[in-house]
């Protein structure tokens, strides 16, 4: 099972190694070690008994929201959050319920919140998956307004940075997210900060009922990141030891002051989008296209053949993963609901805790007289088409750029037909401006 993966973007000159060069020696700078091999398995293994579980208790009208699958998409979940360390921050999607569980959430935690038990973590407010810890875990609820997650998480990086936290922000987005304009402008202004933000973009070909070629006309999303000037890669999403070592690279060079880096996974959403929908638009042969790359059996296959475990090793897994979602299920259909007078309780916040930053730098770096900066802009590029020739008389040229096509064409750069000289700028009138709107001379 080796790791897979492959860049999407330039190399930014000055700025370390590309991604390109990253991935070509992530299997030689993050091997896991058989500790962390069986972690993934455990995680991703629980993911998907917690959510069959939950998919049981929903026919038995025992959840209270919407119930979203995520079978086949373990390895993204698991995979990347596995790569950050408890300082780090994240904030899931629907149908990150394995993230959650790196992050320490217990199962108790997913099954109570989805039953809107009391003793879950919104107290049962919320039946879905709209929770998260800011004190321990550092994990930020979920936004449902698609794309909104990425803004808020580079505003979690800069604030982490600001304080001298030396954080890593991560979110994720799918591959129909990545059309909305939230998405575009986030991605824009992490780039332009240069915050250190991991997005994953979870291409599970479908967006709810709409496939990827028609949503966009790229093969793959991660070259959206050159647009931005940023770090772009693309993973097998189906292979948890790829996603780990491709995000454990990615947080890596954010930390270092990389900027943000966009990493695409390719997987597939094996359910409808959620329990209501029986996903009869996907045709039968790309299910069982993916049903044989399924990211749970291979790496069972993987674990195997190299000889990290044996069958005693896993079917202690096992037994763990049975016995304590066994202990927690238990617990949630045990647990009462919310009484009644909660509903006016917690609505707003009326001094009810308190939000202070924590600082591990020293205030004085970020305030004045060291924070001090002049007020002027220091520009070494004009940004025009025009350049200097040899005689002084400048040329200009236009160029079309594109990227591979959805149909695997590059655009071809070409230079348009020379055309005559422009005078100097020195020697150019200004050009007149048309203010007055119509109607109005």
């Amino acid at each position: 099972m080796p790791a897979r993966a492959r860049r999407a973007g330039p190399k930014r000159a000055g700025r370390g190694v590309s991604m390109a060069e990253a991935a070509s020696r992530n299997g030689k700078k993050h091997p896991p070690t058989r500790q962390q091999h069986l972690d993934l398995y455990y995680f991703m293994q629980l993911n998907r008994q917690l959510e069959d579980r939950m998919v049981r208790l929903f026919r038995q009208n025992k959840i209270v929201g919407g119930l979203y699958s995520s079978l086949g998409q373990e390895a993204t979940s698991v995979g990347t959050a596995y790569a950050l360390e408890p300082r780090d921050w994240l904030a899931p999607m629907i149908r990150n319920i394995g993230a959650l569980l790196v992050k320490g959430f217990k199962p108790r935690d997913i099954f109570t919140q989805h039953m809107a038990r009391y003793t879950s973590p919104t107290l049962g407010k919320d039946g879905t998956s709209h929770f998260g810890d800011l004190k321990v875990r550092h994990v930020v609820s979920p936004i449902s307004m698609l794309g909104d997650l990425i803004p808020v998480m580079t505003g979690v990086a800069l604030a982490g940075r600001y304080l001298g936290q030396k954080v890593v922000a991560m979110t994720w987005i799918g591959d129909g997210g990545t059309s909305t304009g939230a998405f575009h402008e986030g991605l824009n202004f992490a780039a332009t900060q240069r915050a250190p933000l991991v997005l994953v973009v979870e291409n599970n070909q479908w967006a709810y009922s709409t496939p990827v070629k028609k949503q966009v006309p790229i093969r793959d999303l991660a070259d959206r990141a050159r647009a931005y000037g940023i770090a772009g890669m693309v993973v097998d999403g189906n292979d948890v030891v790829a996603v780990y070592q491709a995000a454990k690279e990615a947080v890596e060079q954010c930390r270092a002051g990389e900027g943000p880096v966009l990493i695409e996974v390719k997987t597939m959403r094996m359910k409808g989008h959620a329990q209501h929908d029986p996903a009869e638009y996907v045709p039968k042969k790309m299910f069982e296209y993916w049903k044989a790359r399924d990211p749970i059996a291979l790496y069972e296959a993987y674990l195997t053949a190299n000889k990290i475990w044996d069958a005693k090793a896993k079917s202690e897994i096992d037994a763990r993963i049975e016995r304590e979602l066994d202990e927690d299920q238990r617990f949630a259909e045990e647990s009462p609901l919310p009484p009644p007078e909660l509903a006016e309780q917690g609505v707003y916040c009326d001094g009810c805790h308190t939000i202070e930053a924590v600082w591990k730098r020293p205030k004085g770096e970020v305030v004045p007289p060291k924070s001090s900066v002049k007020s002027e802009w220091v520009v070494e590029d004009f940004g025009g088409l025009e350049q200097e020739v040899p005689g002084g008389s400048p040329a200009s040229s236009a160029v079309a750029v594109g990227g591979d096509g959805a149909d695997g064409s590059r655009a071809r750069k070409a230079k348009a037909a020379s055309k005559p000289a422009a005078k100097p700028a020195a020697k150019r009138k200004p050009a007149k401006v048309a203010a007055r709107a119509k109607g109005r001379r």
